[in-house]
């Protein structure tokens, strides 16, 4: 993949003058998603709900390909460890397939002041239409608020926010990614099999 800009800082890790850390995991283990990736709203669903009990939001779920291969792209916020204020976003990829999967993630924290996107934005818009049930489910609750100031829209406002930034450098990246052919041959991800049905008994 172009690692332009990036620095390699441990086998996998890399970071850029901006403050992000790309990095790249591979998974042995049977993928976790909640369902199959053509299966959109269970998934989205699924995810957004995982992600509010582990405390933070999903922003969004896309599936997509990479490399041909069938995945899923995330943005996630979380909030940052360890300190009151401010928030961590982080876009990946993830790309399962029937016994493991490799995610591509983009990380950024925010920095010094925090929260000068939400405000803006709110301001712009109003309370009222800012804050918004989670477009997956509106039983999604828990975790970070979904609000309009996290959508795509605002990024051009905020090109130094860390949200702005993992979303463009995922773009960026995604489609100079070359999985080995071994990886991309594995069978693919998809729900168990269902049992067959018997249609007669044994005397």
């Amino acid at each position: 993949m172009d690692l332009t800009g990036f620095t390699e800082r441990e086998q996998g890790v890399w970071t850029d003058d901006k403050g992000l850390v790309l990095s790249v995991h591979f998974f042995p283990l049977v993928p976790d998603l909640p369902a199959a990736l053509e299966e959109t709203d269970r998934l989205r669903h699924g995810l957004a709900r995982s992600v509010a009990r582990a405390g933070g939001g999903l922003i969004e779920a896309v599936p997509g390909e990479v490399d041909s291969v069938p995945a899923v792209r995330q943005l996630v916020k979380i909030r940052r460890p360890g300190t009151e204020h401010g928030l961590v976003f982080l876009a990946s990829w993830t790309v399962p397939r029937a016994g493991c999967s490799t995610v591509i993630k983009v990380q950024a924290g925010e920095q010094g002041t925090t929260g000068m996107r939400e405000a803006v934005v709110g301001a712009r818009v109003g309370h009222e239409d800012y804050f918004r049930p989670h477009p997956y489910g509106p039983d999604v609750s828990g975790g970070l608020p979904y609000h309009v100031a996290d959508l795509e829209e605002w990024d051009a406002e905020f090109p130094g926010h860390p949200l702005t930034l993992v979303r463009g450098a995922l773009r960026r990246i995604a489609p100079t990614v070359a999985f080995d052919e071994r990886f991309k041959a594995l069978p693919p991800f998809g729900p168990p099999a269902a049992p067959r049905r018997r249609w007669f008994r044994r005397p």
